[in-house]
């Protein structure tokens, strides 16, 4: 029984690993325009508008955020300078 939950934990997490990535953003939002497409697909001439434009400012957003600068990292509150 343990070898099959630890089958199952790994297989699951490389299943997480897969789907995030190095972007978490990018599968939750390819869900959502996925979501998006197949509301719409009866209405051909929203669907036309919609999708691409929900496309292109997911790629603008990641490419945004990818492009800044890192920031440094807080210091914690309790933390003392070094002398």
């Amino acid at each position: 029984m343990a070898t099959i939950t630890r089958l199952a934990r790994t297989f699951g997490r490389f299943w997480l690993d897969f789907l995030f990535g190095d972007s978490p953003v990018l599968f939750p939002a390819t869900l959502l325009v996925v979501g998006v497409a197949f509301a719409l697909h009866r209405d051909l001439a929203a669907a036309v508008v919609t999708v691409p434009l929900l496309v292109i400012g997911l790629l603008a957003g990641t490419v945004y955020s990818g492009s800044r600068k890192p920031t440094a990292p807080e210091a914690p509150s309790g933390a003392s300078e070094p002398d």
